[in-house]
């Protein structure tokens, strides 16, 4: 009988409410022995700390999250400020000596060219964790630095490397292709394929187009049209249509499909087999009689 203790002594002996160690019989997380109408619990699962200290935490954050349920928008809101006073939300509140409240605001009041930067910034993100660290097989080997690429991949001796795109909104809309040239057709979204800031070479040549041969696989991401940040769609940049006047160069404005074909693909996978196949071809998205 000396293993087994009321539980009073448990609280006591635990440092903890009576009601506590109630709730740990009700679950039945705590062996029990009913003498005379009393419930005992052993000494031994009390001092458990492991498996009591568990059970313990997890039923004082089921007892909160019904108080919370239970409570007003104005004292769930009271509480959440209090709890922010002592809590960072990302380790950027430190490096930018401000709260994560500041940094949305300073975003929301920001340039549509900012604000475009951002989701690009987040594109990457979700591609990187949704998309890349899916993959078997491949490493992610990016180099740090400016370069005509934003992912580059390794599996064995084979490299390929990504640009990643936001699909284009105008006035806060998606834009059709046509609306990025005449010549391309209303039935397809379009994609702005060309780096974000300009320059002059030593020949006094544009930099901002991109040249075939510099990405392997162009990857869009249809945040705009779709609201999802996980849907994406690639095509192979050999397959993407030129300048007219500088068919070496990637044309600005590219005509992006409304669905999955034989040219776009929403899966990573897939482009590279098209890659590896060596397949030439151009995409669709021209205006009939362009």
């Amino acid at each position: 009988m000396k293993d087994w203790i009321s539980q009073a002594d448990a609280a006591r002996l635990r440092g903890v409410s009576r009601q506590a160690i109630s709730k740990l019989v009700q679950k039945g997380r705590l062996r029990t022995l009913t003498i005379g109408g009393h419930v005992l619990v052993h000494r031994d699962d009390v001092l458990d700390a492991t498996t009591v200290d568990q059970v313990m935490d997890s039923s004082l954050v089921a007892e909160l999250k019904e108080h919370l349920i239970a409570a007003g928008d104005y004292d769930r809101q009271e509480i959440f400020q209090w709890l922010r006073e002592g809590q960072r939300l990302h380790p950027l509140e430190d490096e930018f000596g401000v709260p994560a409240e500041i940094i949305l605001e300073a975003i929301s009041r920001s340039s549509d060219l900012t604000k475009r930067g951002v989701r690009g910034v987040i594109a990457e993100a979700v591609f990187a964790v949704e998309v890349i660290a899916q993959l078997d097989d491949w490493t992610d080997i990016t180099p740090g630095g400016d370069h005509p690429f934003d992912f580059l991949l390794e599996k064995q001796k084979e490299r390929i490397s990504i640009q990643l795109k936001m699909q284009r909104r105008k006035t806060h809309r998606p834009m059709t292709a046509n609306q990025g040239y005449k010549v391309l057709s209303s039935g397809y979204w379009v994609v702005e394929t060309q780096r974000t800031r300009g320059g002059k070479d030593a020949s006094g040549e544009d930099t901002r187009p991109y040249k075939f041969g510099e990405f392997q696989i162009l990857a869009v991401s249809l945040q705009p049209s779709t609201g999802n940040w996980g849907d994406f769609l690639f095509t192979l940049s050999d397959w993407l249509l030129p300048r007219d006047n500088k068919p070496e160069q990637i044309m600005k404005f590219q005509p992006v499909s409304k669905c999955e074909n034989d040219e776009w693909t929403s899966n990573l996978e897939v482009a590279i087999e098209w890659l590896q196949s060596g397949t030439r071809k151009r995409i669709s998205g021209l205006a009939q009689g362009s």
